[in-house]
């Protein structure tokens, strides 16, 4: 587990109970979180789940109904040197198509008060940061998806904030272009910028997160690290063997028999293959299914996690 700085008296962000409604929609219903410095925290939920709500919330781009978001204590994100400090980049991506990447860089780094050397300074970097420089000249319009959400990510970071948030990143992206956005994102939790990452994809935040918020239907089911959470709600690993042949005591058996597939649910997966391998039986082929946040988001909703 990746180490961040922990000062519980003073969160980074803070959100205290936050709720908001469009007409009869319940979205975000009084979720609680705080963030530590260098910490990467993630928002995990399907679709409508209330984590792109939360996202504009947090930057003041939505106001809520009730609860309060704090920036490193007393800062309301409504304040233009409080989202200083914040880079957004939202699911829907925030660029001009009829611009090229270096004039939309140009242009939010000037939203950001950036001028001169240190605009060029920054929009440089950028571009480097999301191997984008080659193409600087060229008009969004003509990007393919994972380059516009690569160049949506570093119009988020242009001026230099030490908070991150990040909804749905990689949304719509080809593999490598998908991976090349998980390594930008590390190289900024090695930098030990604060993050925060939604998605609707437990393996992306079982890779980068620190802890994890687990949300549906507008509320924080459970949070905590990832295997603290699979600890609490995963359950028990899944023991899947072919038998060679039906055993003719099946009494011997230590699972379910279901033809000649043997399943064995068990909390220490590794000692009960020995044990098998011990008992005698033999097997064509043996496959260990262990409990993931997947897993989790089923146990805590019933449903699965791209519902």
């Amino acid at each position: 587990m990746r180490q961040y700085l922990l000062n519980e008296n003073n969160p980074v962000i803070s959100v205290a109970h936050l709720c908001k409604s469009f007409g009869p929609t319940v979205a975000v219903d009084d979720i609680s979180f705080e963030l530590q410095t260098g910490e990467t925290f993630g928002l995990l939920g399907p679709n409508g789940a209330g984590k792109t709500t939360t996202i504009n919330m947090m930057v003041g781009l939505l106001p809520p109904d009730s609860g309060e978001v704090r920036v490193n204590g007393d800062h309301n994100p409504t304040q233009a040197a409080t989202r200083q400090q914040l880079g957004n980049a939202p699911q829907k991506l925030s660029l001009y198509e009829e611009l090229t990447a270096e004039e939309n860089l140009r242009f939010f780094g000037k939203t950001f008060g950036l001028s001169g050397k240190r605009l060029k300074e920054r929009v440089a970097w950028a571009l480097e940061f999301v191997e984008l420089t080659d193409r600087r000249n060229d008009r969004v319009k003509t990007y393919s998806g994972g380059m516009a959400r690569r160049l949506n990510l570093a119009c988020a970071m242009v001026h230099d904030p030490k908070i991150l948030l990040l909804d749905e990143p990689t949304v719509g992206v080809d593999p490598q272009s998908r991976n090349a956005i998980f390594e930008s994102i590390e190289k900024l939790m090695a930098e030990g910028r604060t993050i925060i990452y939604t998605t609707h994809y437990m393996e992306e935040a079982q890779r980068l997160c620190d802890r994890v918020a687990i949300m549906d239907h507008g509320r924080i089911l459970d949070i905590d690290s990832v295997p603290q959470l699979i600890a609490r709600h995963g359950g028990m690993s899944v023991i899947e063997a072919e038998l060679t042949r039906t055993p003719d005591d099946r009494s011997r058996l230590p699972g379910q028999l279901d033809g000649t597939t043997l399943r064995i649910e068990t909390d220490k997966p590794l000692e009960m293959v020995a044990e098998l391998g011990r008992s005698g039986f033999e097997f064509t082929r043996m496959n260990i299914v262990k409990a993931d946040l997947e897993t989790v988001f089923l146990n805590l909703t019933g449903r699965r996690l791209r519902d």
